[in-house]
């Protein structure tokens, strides 16, 4: 097979369909049949340097792909699948994979890196291939450089598979010294200095104990520093990028360093081709960033419970930093704007300047109006479009004491450029500057409005006229009109905006219908603006708003229309329909909200759901998401009478709840189903078969992103609700998965913050279930059901209490918990309640609490309890 694999490995890279297909079908094959050999026969194929070096790659590519996989469980059955080759095999392999090491074949020995650092995230976490990183090491010292090359990226692949602990202290002093000393200028080769700065960047999560230590941060700091003076561009980037790492990673640990850091930062911004200046930049971004969580979370008094002080290193920086950020804003790129996905040093230096505002607050004002003012009327439309950027980045953070004033004089000005400006970049940047003046500066909490009736009508006539212009001015122009009319969200019953509505509505409708809506994402931002100004409108805009109904039906109804379309043409007709489903369940909540608009929106129900059930025909995740949601509108304001579209809606109900792949899908037609219980109550009970079902089939599968999981705990307790006692036959299925999940998320030792959010949410969905059934088993004879399940819902509320890491949401929920187990079991609850360990200091906790939602459960369940013991 050996001279065949070759042969199989270059064909699956042919040119020619057939032969590829012919080619990938056998190798397919041979790993079915005889997995270890299949194995075997690719690490050899990488390791020997008389193959060509096409099919060396694909050999390693194919290796790493049959050790690692994006989905969680592929991944997992993967390791398994690994762990139980034979031993000597996987010995071999691993030999294979060394020897590649040191080919003076470039690409074989980078492939090789990889897998080694694939097998490595395997086995060292089982204490396997305890050797590796000495036999690693004992190569650094190699004379030939491409060896020590591949080592090091070796060694830096394998810092970023396996997690610290995995390696002890000793290893992991070994690891650091080598990377730093292949950094060191002495190092005369450049592909091993490159080499060492990037293993340096994934090796800095392991150098907590080097950090500290004054002597060795000292050095780790020194040699980073010099590299990012190196002579070649790619080590200096790989260096600021390590600075940037070590800013978030041990900002407390900066002091020392800041003003040296500063200097070669400053220089790199002002001198340094654009890949290096925009680390340098990120650095100070990354220390905003550092900053800003700090002073949110402390408050600025930095009493005991502060873990890691605020430094204030922007505030010291101010005069220096903002400047140079100023000069970087006049390094614009000619056709930045049309470009989605552009980047360059003058958006850089606007989006740190921006962090800078948000971090340090009034005192950024001073320093940057001048530049402000110096260049806002120039000739030069670099000088008007920075000094533009400058005012649009500095209005988060200081507060709208110091902001108001200015743009009290700066709102004629922008409202004329916007019109005026021959430049398309200018009217972008104020257009978009407009957007974040009515963002931070406008709305009800405003002490002194800055858009008032003198200049209401010129701000729309000038937003209105701008949605004519190019397709990405207009599509800010749509941004900021956005937030004006956010602003006038709780105005009452009377907006500013209605003189204006049938206009602006108009406006929008005609910009969706643009020929080059496609650009800039206009038609997108234009529907996202039109849902927002009726989400905002007030009931004397009522009537305007039905009239959009037939309008937009009529959209809907055209895309459903649509025959033969290019693939090209599909993508935007579903764009198109997402965007329409979107703008109708606005429209459907806004006119559901009041008794006499929805009776009138009633007579449209039958139309929009049979609308919507012609778009599940369609097959397109983000239509399907879309119309889920208007559906779920639908079945709130139509209440009980959405139980006559069940019958035909109920299969895509059932495909959506079993739609892993694009689980986004899956999760919002679990909401969905909640809306449903709400609506029909007891006349859901027909389906619910069907539905707990696939809930419980979607609970038990690996498959299934594990964000679903809170939301289908929560429509146990929506379906409970809206049942009652009919809920009795699902509980012995149902309870035990509450139990189990409510096993998992009671304890979570050492849990980082994006996992603890995630337990919280489990928890409150386990808890929204118990809650559900419950209230839904209340006053009926079968309560005494529940009574088993009792002590271990009280165990569970025990034992998060004690954990102390709940958030406000889970609090509310739980006090509600223990309120409605008093409530519906009464005595029988009582004593039980009385023996917990915690539920009374939990309870008085709750009582204490300045969250008023908290408080309130908190006294209904005082008032529950004490009837149940009472009893």
């Amino acid at each position: 097979m050996a001279m065949e694999v070759t042969q199989a490995l270059l064909n699956a890279q042919s040119v020619d369909g057939a032969v590829r297909k012919h080619a990938e079908e056998s190798l397919k094959q041979f790993q079915e049949q005889n997995l270890p050999s299949f194995l075997l026969s690719l690490s050899g194929e990488l390791a020997n340097d008389d193959k060509p070096v096409d099919s060396r790659k694909l050999a390693g590519l194919i290796l790493k792909n049959a050790l690692d996989a994006k989905e969680q469980h592929r991944k997992f059955e993967l390791v398994q699948r690994w762990l139980s080759l034979d031993t000597a095999v996987k010995a071999q392999i691993k030999t294979c994979l060394l020897q590649t090491l040191s080919s003076t074949v470039l690409d074989a020995r980078s492939t090789a890196s990889q897998v080694i650092a694939k097998i490595a995230g395997i086995e060292l976490p089982q204490k396997q291939w305890p050797e590796l990183v000495g036999s690693l090491l004992s190569n650094i010292h190699q004379l030939p450089a491409h060896v020590k090359q591949a080592t090091l990226e070796t060694l830096g692949y394998l810092c970023e598979e396996v997690s610290p602990d995995v390696v002890d202290q000793d290893q992991v002093n070994k690891i650091l010294t080598a990377v730093v000393q292949g950094m060191n200028s002495s190092e005369g080769n450049i592909d091993v200095r490159l080499a060492a700065t990037r293993a340096l960047y994934n090796a800095l999560g392991f150098a907590q104990a080097n950090f500290t230590n004054d002597m060795e941060r000292d050095y780790i700091m020194r040699v980073v520093c010099e590299a990012t003076l190196s002579s070649e561009v790619k080590i200096r980037q790989a260096a600021f990028e390590c600075l940037v790492s070590i800013s978030s990673t041990y900002y407390e640990k900066l002091a020392p360093y800041i003003q040296d850091i500063f200097n070669i930062t400053a220089k790199a911004v002002r001198e340094d081709e654009e890949p290096v200046a925009l680390q340098a930049i990120e650095f100070w971004s990354s220390i905003c960033d550092e900053e800003i969580d700090i002073l949110e979370e402390y408050g600025g008094d930095f009493t005991g419970d502060s873990d890691i002080p605020c430094f204030y290193f922007i505030k010291q920086a101010l005069p220096a930093l903002v400047p140079m950020l100023l000069e970087t804003l006049l390094k614009q790129e000619e056709d930045q704007d049309q470009d989605e996905g552009a980047w360059n040093l003058a958006m850089a230096g606007g989006t740190c300047l921006g962090l800078v505002a948000r971090t340090v607050g009034d005192d950024i004002v001073p320093l940057v109006m001048p530049f402000i003012e110096e260049n806002i009327t120039k000739p030069d439309w670099r000088q008007r479009e920075a000094a533009t950027y400058a005012f649009g980045s500095i209005l988060e953070g200081p507060s709208p004491d110091k902001l108001t004033p200015i743009v009290n004089v700066a709102l004629t000005f922008m409202l004329s450029a916007l019109t005026k400006d021959p430049n398309n970049h200018v009217k972008d940047t104020t257009a978009w500057t407009l957007g974040r003046i009515f963002e931070f500066l406008h709305g009800s909490t405003m002490e002194s409005p800055i858009i008032t009736q003198a200049n209401c009508q010129q701000i729309i006539t000038v937003l209105l006229q701008s949605m004519k212009d190019a397709p990405n001015v207009a599509e800010k122009a749509c941004g900021a009109l956005y937030f004006l009319a956010q602003g006038y969200e709780d105005v009452g019953s009377s907006s500013p905006l209605t003189p204006f509505f049938q206009e602006i509505v108009q406006s929008l409708l005609t910009v969706t219908h643009r020929e080059d809506a496609g650009e800039s994402r206009l038609r997108t931002a234009a529907y996202e603006t039109l849902n927002e100004v009726v989400r905002c409108s007030t009931d004397e805009t009522a009537p305007m708003v039905l009239q959009l109904v037939p309008v937009i039906m009529m959209e809907l109804h055209q895309t459903l229309e649509a025959q033969k379309l290019s693939s090209d043409e599909r993508e935007k007709q579903n764009e198109l329909q997402g965007l329409l489903c979107g703008c109708l369940q606005v429209i459907i909540q806004k006119l559901g909200s009041a008794e006499p608009t929805k009776y009138v929106f009633l007579q449209y129900a039958d139309q929009i759901m049979g609308l919507f059930l012609r778009v599940f025909a369609c097959r397109n995740a983000t239509v399907h998401e879309e119309a889920m949601l208007a559906i779920g509108a639908l079945a709130y304001t139509t209440g009980p009478d959405f139980a006559k579209y069940m019958p035909e809606f109920y299969k895509y109900l059932e495909m959506g709840l079993q739609n892993f792949e694009d689980y986004q899908v899956c999760a919002v037609t679990v909401g969905v189903v909640g809306d449903i219980c709400r609506a029909l109550e007891d006349k859901i009970l027909p389906y619910c078969d069907g539905i707990m079902t696939q809930l419980l089939k979607d609970l038990s599968s690996n498959q299934l992103h594990r964000s679903v999981k809170p939301p289908i705990f929560s429509c146990f307790g929506d379906i409970a609700l809206a049942i009652g006692e009919n809920f009795e036959k699902y509980l012995m299925y149902a309870t035990p998965m509450l139990q189990s999940a409510a096993e998992l998320s009671a304890h979570t030792p050492g849990a980082d913050d994006e996992m603890t959010e995630y337990t919280n949410l489990l928890r409150n969905g386990i808890l929204e279930a118990y809650s559900g059934i419950f209230q839904g088993f209340k006053n009926s004879p079968k309560t005494q059901l529940l009574i088993p399940y009792a002590p271990h819902i009280l165990q569970f509320l025990d034992s998060i209490y004690m954990e102390k890491d709940m958030d406000d949401m889970v609090m509310k929920t739980a006090i509600g918990v223990l309120g409605d187990l008093a409530d519906t079991l009464g005595s029988n609850a009582g004593s039980l309640i009385q023996q917990s360990l915690s539920s009374k200091e939990f309870l008085n906790e709750c009582l204490s609490s300045e969250d008023h939602l908290i408080k309130e459960s908190a006294e209904w369940a005082k008032l529950a309890i004490s009837r149940a013991i009472s009893v």
